[in-house]
Formats: C-alpha cells, sequence, structure tokens
C-alpha cells in the first residue's frame, strides 16, 4: 500500500541521482534507484517562458532499519525537490 505526501525533502545527488534525503527530519540513504524517468511540464499552464521538466525517481532507503520505497521528484524550474510516495 502506498501513502501520497507531496512534502518537501532536502536531496544530496551524485552524477544526478538521488543518493539520501532529509524527510521528517530522519537522513534516509538511497541503496538504490529503482526507477527514474522525466515529463515536460505543461507550458499552457505556466506563465514564463522555459516549462522545465520534472524528474522522477523510485528508489529503495533506509533512515538505518528497514528500507522502503519512496518516490521522489526533482522539478526544473522551481528546483525543488518533493517527496511524493512512500510504500509499506
Amino acid at each position: 500500500m502506498s501513502r501520497i505526501y507531496g512534502d518537501p525533502i532536502e536531496v544530496w545527488t551524485r552524477e544526478d541521482d538521488p543518493v539520501r534525503f532529509v524527510w521528517r527530519d530522519r537522513l534516509y540513504v538511497v541503496r538504490r534507484v529503482l526507477d527514474h524517468w522525466v515529463t515536460s511540464r505543461e507550458w499552457w499552464k505556466i506563465a514564463d517562458s522555459d516549462p522545465g521538466e520534472r524528474r522522477f525517481w523510485r528508489v529503495e532507503a533506509s533512515p538505518g532499519g528497514q528500507a522502503g520505497t519512496y518516490e521522489l521528484r526533482y522539478d526544473t524550474a522551481s528546483e525543488g525537490w518533493l517527496l511524493l510516495r512512500a510504500w509499506d
């Protein structure tokens, strides 16, 4: 079962892939990237001329104990990261 969050997170990357992130004051270490995809933002819904991209990662990560699956998103226009979803 997955839960949807949409919480802002702080992320450290290596070669554009997330390697660790802080969510709700806990540090998670990414054990492996399960999937990665990119979507273009809808240019007609935003005011500026550069619509940017949204980059998604589904990762296996852990705050030190048992690993879980998390979906992270990076928005190139806002340069912000979100934790979108977590699986039990």
